[in-house]
């Protein structure tokens, strides 16, 4: 995904969406919501995220979308 892009993608966002932004399957996701691995927010029985709070996450875990991927694709071969 492309610097720029980001922008095109709203503040808060529902799984299906962080799936996109982060160019990771929606599985992955909740596995990751399952392991409290991921900032989420439950709002009655959907998760919702916000774009910054995943940013600064991102950043925390000094983890690009780039190489999410990989990472993830390395730890689910566990």
């Amino acid at each position: 995904m492309k610097q720029n892009d980001s922008a095109t993608f709203k503040e808060i966002m529902d799984v299906k969406e962080l799936s996109k932004y982060l160019g990771i399957g929606k599985s992955k996701i909740y596995k990751l919501i399952r392991e409290k691995k991921i900032p989420a927010s439950k709002i009655g029985r959907q998760y919702r995220f916000s774009k910054s709070v995943i940013d600064s996450w991102l950043k925390e875990n000094l983890i690009t979308r780039e190489n999410l991927q990989y990472s993830l694709d390395k730890f689910f071969k566990k």
